[in-house]
């Protein structure tokens, strides 16, 4: 074969080359408008018997020279990219998404500014247990000029025989001892059913870790016109902590405040695995705000410091710890609060590290 003959047949694969470019791109076009079909009708994506459709359709006419498993591995690649294109098409669309809102979503409590730069904090027990013990700690959360208060009314427990909290006649304890300091509540929901009656009592309504995935609970917090505090559930992705919250948004409340708490992993050195990885990912592909919660992460007091520290490090919008006036008697999660004390030494030790590291204060 001649030097001209083999560049002739060069040009040839080129230019098949570019028309098969242009077909694959024509046929992602198409691919395109099937998804957005597929997403209005609420159907999955993935398809694997018009996958098989498919396939077979391509065996019925291939001809050669390539056999049937290289024309089967080289479609499944091109079906597997039309897949990933609608999962980036998803992404974009979300009403979370960063590339739908370019500008972080700021949420005003109690004159505080969730998700402007400057980290925010929510401090309180894990469980109301009575009205001298939640007045002791707003006392010591509002002297340090802190705006938020947290505690359990609602307890949903691994097992039945746990403290279950006293429900909403602790939420009017813990709302009269934020009234008497001017703290903001922050407390869990466990049902639509106790949302209407506890709305009076709470300024932030949490969805905890085994509610995230509770769909009709996710829609309830979305109708309602207060900020909601979402925790990632203990084996949930980022992909599926990002669309709980988007049922929130959707559902028209866009005041919504992520927060990583850890999750399941084999370790056993603490309660769950902080994903500290997690934070910036959720702030790359989210424009809410994102708090940690140091305390439901690591389950050891010697922990919540450092583990803080991390959490505003690598950018978290607000850090989230349990305090009790005498741990050792706690009704429930006794080894990982901090007493009034130790309170003080955590937070004093916050505000140094924050001021050495110049970060917004």
């Amino acid at each position: 074969m001649s030097h001209l003959d083999l560049e002739q047949l060069r040009e040839k694969v080129d230019a098949v080359n570019l028309e098969i470019l242009t077909l694959i791109n024509e046929r992602a076009t198409v691919i395109q408008e099937i998804g957005k079909i597929k997403e209005k009708q609420g159907v999955n994506r993935y398809d694997p018997l018009r996958e098989r459709h498919m396939l077979n359709l391509l065996k019925e006419n291939n001809n050669g020279p390539l056999d049937q498993k290289t024309v089967d591995h080289i479609f499944k690649e091109i079906f597997k990219s039309a897949l990933d294109m609608q999962e980036e098409d998803h992404r974009k669309a979300l009403l979370v998404s960063r590339k739908k809102k370019a500008e972080d979503t700021i949420i005003t409590i109690n004159g505080e500014s969730i998700g402007d730069g400057t980290p925010s904090f929510i401090f309180g027990p894990c469980a109301v247990e009575s009205q001298d013990q939640v007045s002791k700690v707003a006392e010591a959360i509002g002297a340090k000029g802190l705006k938020l208060i947290r505690g359990g009314a609602y307890k949903p427990r691994t097992s039945p025989y746990d403290f279950q909290g006293l429900g909403l006649e602790g939420l009017k304890m813990l709302k009269a001892a934020a009234d008497q300091y001017k703290l903001a509540v922050v407390s869990e929901i466990v049902t639509p059913h106790h949302l209407e009656e506890a709305l009076p009592f709470v300024d932030v309504v949490q969805v905890g870790a085994r509610n995230m995935q509770n769909f009709e609970l996710l829609k309830a917090v979305g109708q309602i016109n207060k900020p909601v505090l979402l925790k990632r559930g203990m084996s949930a992705t980022v992909d599926e902590f990002i669309n709980a919250a988007e049922y929130i948004i959707a559902s028209g409340n866009s005041q919504i405040i992520l927060c990583e708490r850890g999750i399941r992993t084999y370790e056993k050195a603490t309660r769950n695995t902080l994903d500290i990885s997690a934070v910036p990912i959720l702030k790359q592909e989210t424009h809410l705000p994102v708090f940690v919660d140091v305390t439901h992460s690591t389950g050891r007091r010697d922990l919540l410091l450092p583990a803080a520290k991390a959490a505003i490090a690598i950018g978290a919008d607000g850090v989230m710890a349990e305090v009790h006036p005498d741990p050792a008697v706690a009704l429930s999660d006794a080894a990982q609060q901090m007493d009034l004390n130790q309170f003080d030494d955590y937070y004093d030790a916050l505000m140094k590290f924050m001021k050495q590291y110049e970060f917004k204060m």
